[in-house]
């Protein structure tokens, strides 16, 4: 007795359970995107915490700008001698 024959190699592959090609590369694809996907997200992640970062450090440069303008500011209205070398105090031995 003779099987029938099947019609497509789709219909083939369907009942054997194997893809067909172009299930095979619409998987890749689909595979492909999803890893795409994935590396977007870790990607803006990242960036959100770099942005972090440096938001935290222009503020630390701007705290202590400041700190060196009150600073400077202060030595130069200090009432009192002006500041010198320790040089310029020798031990009573000299």
């Amino acid at each position: 007795m003779r099987q029938p024959q099947v019609g497509s190699a789709t219909t083939l592959a369907s009942n054997t359970g194997m893809h067909s090609p172009q299930d095979n590369s619409a998987a890749h694809t689909e595979d492909r995107l999803v890893n795409l996907e994935i590396k977007a997200s870790y990607t803006e992640d990242l960036l959100d915490n770099l942005n972090e970062v440096v938001v935290r450090q222009q503020k630390q440069i701007d705290l202590l700008t400041r700190e060196l303008a009150r600073l400077a500011q202060q030595s130069q209205s200090a009432d009192g001698p002006a500041p010198h070398s320790p040089r310029d105090e020798l031990p009573p031995h000299y």
